[in-house]
């Protein structure tokens, strides 16, 4: 029996996930959560075999929570859940160390089965968001530029940047600067935009 931890955010869809992978027989719900900051404390008291995780959850997000679990409990493998296609995504969950990434509206026989494929240590990826991700090539940004962007698109000014990564004024303008010119954006709203889209930003 494959012990299952569950994480989504909206209440009707956490229970019809619960209802559908425990129409199997070999598969059980130990725990069900509805929070990213949930996850890793109930996991380590469950014990899961396999987490499925909401990519989009309030307080830590899906994919940052899969990564956190990878770290404290190595032996749990993850499928990472979406609504959204959006190119970068998978990279980040690649780069999280996930398992495995769906798309929600996957025929619901294949959740079942993608899971006791990542039990057994396969990766399982939808077809469409392996394509996705194809078109969407690496991240540009240096890990600097990625804090800078990530500190901005929070609505830090460049003073307030400058203060959280004891930089100069001067140097944020230059790293935002560089960041809008290699995300071929027309400004520092349009470059948080197409980062977000490109799944380099949570």
């Amino acid at each position: 029996m494959l012990r299952i931890l569950l994480a989504e955010d909206v209440a009707m869809v956490r229970g019809a996930l619960v209802a559908l992978i425990e129409l199997e027989r070999d598969l059980k719900v130990v725990a069900a959560v509805k929070s990213g900051a949930d996850i890793v404390p109930t996991a380590k008291r469950c014990r899961p075999d396999v987490a499925v995780i909401d990519v989009d959850l309030p307080g830590i997000d899906g994919l940052s929570a899969a990564a956190e679990l990878k770290r404290e409990l190595p032996h749990c493998r993850t499928l990472i859940l979406t609504n959204l296609g959006r190119s970068g995504t998978v990279s980040r969950a690649l780069n999280a160390r996930v398992s495995g990434f769906m798309l929600k509206d996957s025929p619901p026989e294949e959740l079942a089965t993608a899971i006791r494929n990542i039990s057994l240590g396969r990766r399982v990826i939808d077809p469409q968001l392996a394509l996705s991700a194809w078109d969407c090539g690496q991240n540009p940004l240096s890990t600097r530029e990625h804090e800078v962007l990530r500190l901005a698109a929070g609505g830090a000014s460049p003073a307030e940047i400058a203060s959280a990564l004891h930089l100069s004024v001067g140097t944020v303008r230059n790293h935002l600067t560089t960041i809008v010119t290699k995300l071929h954006a027309r400004n520092r709203v349009d470059a948080v935009k197409r980062a977000y889209e490109s799944g380099w930003l949570p």
